[in-house]
């Protein structure tokens, strides 16, 4: 079953894991955003396509979700020694990475051929693609003015209440020949419980790729999502509260209000603690999945991809 799966960092990772554990390889590719991505110390930066990498090839820190296993921080902390600001920490074998993607882009390679090659480098069994080659860049506007989203995200730690959200260079960017084949030759496609706003959202507004997946529901490709959100609390960062103060509200309901008002999705998975908003959500017009949806172990990842893929074969009312 060849699947598609938008994603972003640690939560789009672990679900992206399962999947891959549920599938054979060369069956899964994920596409990546990359609104998250930025230039520190020089390099480029892909925070959610790295997780996701180190994800899949098994070589992720397991306590943070992120990083590398086994990571050492002398780099930083001569940084910090000559008065550099610090407060995006790169790990010294995570720097590695940066400096790889910095030298096959020099050599002018596409961001898609040097994640392919990263990829193939680490032994990650499925495709990893960025959303697009063109540069995307997310702002959010605070009280104090608009920040670049790692200023927001990690310096400030989310502490802002954020207003409003742009892609700064969406509109120019094109989809990749490789994300456009992915989608056409897929069988089934995933939205993984990422922020919908700043993870998901990006993907979606790349010109071109919604109107693939549109094209890929007409031919009866199945799209499922699950919600990020239980209990009205998002599992992992500022989904929650960023919904709420964009005026949305901060459920799974939410959630599926927005990718169901963008015509992205057949069928919605939701959270056992979340059981009384299913009947809502099948008002919208999607088939709904109640089950636990929280992802602790590699056991829970793989048990969620397995029902979300049996719900992207499935047809009718889910229960």
């Amino acid at each position: 079953m060849r699947v598609v799966c938008l994603a972003g960092g640690v939560g789009g990772a672990k679900l992206a894991d399962g999947l891959q554990r549920a599938l054979a390889p060369g069956e899964l590719t994920v596409v990546v955003n990359t609104g998250d991505d930025f230039e520190r110390h020089t390099l480029l930066i892909c925070p959610d396509h790295d997780t996701v990498a180190y994800t899949l090839a098994g070589v992720a820190d397991p306590a943070q979700g992120w990083g590398l296993a086994g990571e050492t921080w002398h780099v930083m902390d001569q940084l910090a020694g000559l008065g550099q600001e610090t407060w995006f920490r790169i790990g010294d074998r995570d720097l590695a990475t940066h400096l790889f993607r910095a030298d096959r882009l020099r050599a002018g390679l596409r961001l898609t051929e040097t994640a392919l090659e990263l990829q193939r480098a680490l032994g990650a069994p499925s495709q990893i693609l960025p959303m697009t080659d063109d540069p995307v860049r997310t702002r959010v506007r605070t009280d104090d003015g608009w920040l670049d989203f790692q200023d927001y995200f990690v310096r400030l730690r989310q502490a802002p209440e954020v207003l409003e959200v742009r892609y700064d260079g969406v509109q120019a960017s094109t989809i990749t020949p490789e994300v456009r084949a992915a989608i056409r030759t897929a069988e089934a496609i995933v939205v993984a419980p990422s922020n919908p706003v700043v993870s998901i959202g990006p993907i979606l507004s790349v010109p071109g790729l919604t109107e693939e997946i549109a094209e890929a529901r007409r031919r009866g490709v199945r799209v499922v999502g699950v919600s990020g959100i239980v209990a009205g609390k998002a599992v992992r960062g500022p989904a929650d509260r960023m919904l709420s103060s964009l005026g949305e509200e901060s459920s799974a309901l939410g959630v599926a209000r927005r990718y169901a008002a963008a015509g992205l999705i057949d069928s919605f998975v939701i959270d056992r603690a979340d059981e009384e908003l299913a009947s809502p959500i099948r008002s919208l017009g999607l088939e709904v999945a109640i089950t636990d949806t929280i992802m602790m172990d590699v056991s829970d990842r793989a048990r969620l991809a397995r029902e979300m893929l049996a719900l992207a074969s499935s047809s009718g009312a889910g229960t």
